[in-house]
């Protein structure tokens, strides 16, 4: 798809006007990554990976429940959200895992990592995985995208540049907003994560960086990579929300066939968003699973 600034794209990330924004920021192969390393000195690290629309914010509460049992956590924007470079490349799983190798290696993350992964950012974990299986002391995927049957998936539709191109200038905005509504059960905190999306979406190259995920990382059908990864031996802690309505709850007997996790939970009162809309139990769920790994690796 051709690069292309849609309306309501009237800001420019530059070091500049990164000087009065959040976060660190670091220059990667690709570009420069928007991150945040935060919490305990010592403590374990916990990498989180954003789904398709997220900033870093979006971890915020979760990052806060775990530092207070321990855990260190480093969330970045993925390219194309939150003050990460839109960067002019394709947006698949490739660009994506390399973000996160080059951060930790940059930043000097020796240790093994406790990886989180939501919704799409469940599906670039689980890449991640399979290409780095070594540098992971455990893997906890929440509301994982890519088992949902779909007759005309989006990177189908999109597959030709051209139509590409025109329905992401000409609807783009509607369509993000649509489908951010369907994320999180409480109306309140819904509203509160489509601001906090659409405020990084005033940059330019935002719905491109969109689009061309959507062209080029498959959201379902992914029913091979979830098998891999169950191959793997690493230990796994599967999460879904009761009220999911984008990873409808119903895909839970598939994954824990192909994923064969230590543990799975399901989140009461909650939608598509655990780590956002309850991040105490998805917590104290995490720094469970990963303190019993722990205990176990050193016995």
């Amino acid at each position: 798809m051709k690069y292309f600034i849609a309306d309501g794209e009237d800001h420019r990330l530059d070091p500049v006007s990164r000087q009065d924004l959040r976060g660190s920021f670091v220059e990667l192969s690709d570009g420069v990554t928007h991150y945040a390393l935060a919490g305990p000195d010592g403590g374990e690290v916990v990498l989180l990976a954003g789904g398709l629309t997220v900033p870093l914010f979006y971890w915020d509460g979760l990052a806060a429940e775990l530092h207070t049992r321990g855990l260190r956590t480093l969330a970045c924007s993925a390219y194309g959200r939150g003050y990460s470079d839109r960067v002019r490349a394709t947006y698949d799983e490739t660009l994506f895992v390399r973000q996160l190798a080059e951060l930790t290696d940059r930043l000097g993350i020796g240790q093994p990592v406790h990886l989180v992964g939501t919704s799409m950012g469940a599906l670039v974990a689980m890449q991640y995985a399979t290409r780095h299986r070594e540098s992971l002391a455990t893997l906890t995927l929440a509301g994982p995208a890519g088992l949902i049957r779909q007759k005309l998936p989006p990177h189908r539709l999109l597959a030709s540049d051209l139509p590409a191109g025109f329905v992401a200038r000409r609807f783009g905005r509607r369509l993000l907003e649509s489908h951010l509504g369907h994320n999180v059960r409480d109306p309140e905190r819904s509203a509160e994560l489509t601001a906090m999306v659409l405020e990084a979406y005033s940059y330019e190259g935002s719905l491109y960086a969109f689009f061309d995920t959507l062209q080029h990382l498959p959201l379902s059908g992914r029913t091979e990579l979830f098998q891999r990864v169950g191959t793997l031996e690493i230990p796994t802690l599967l999460l879904w929300g009761e009220d999911d309505k984008v990873t409808p709850i119903g895909q839970l007997a598939a994954a824990r066939s192909l994923l064969k996790p230590q543990q799975c939970h399901v989140i009461q009162d909650c939608g598509h968003m655990a780590p956002y809309e309850q991040p105490r139990e998805v917590a104290e769920r995490i720094a469970s699973f990963t303190a019993t790994r722990t205990e176990r690796q050193g016995s």
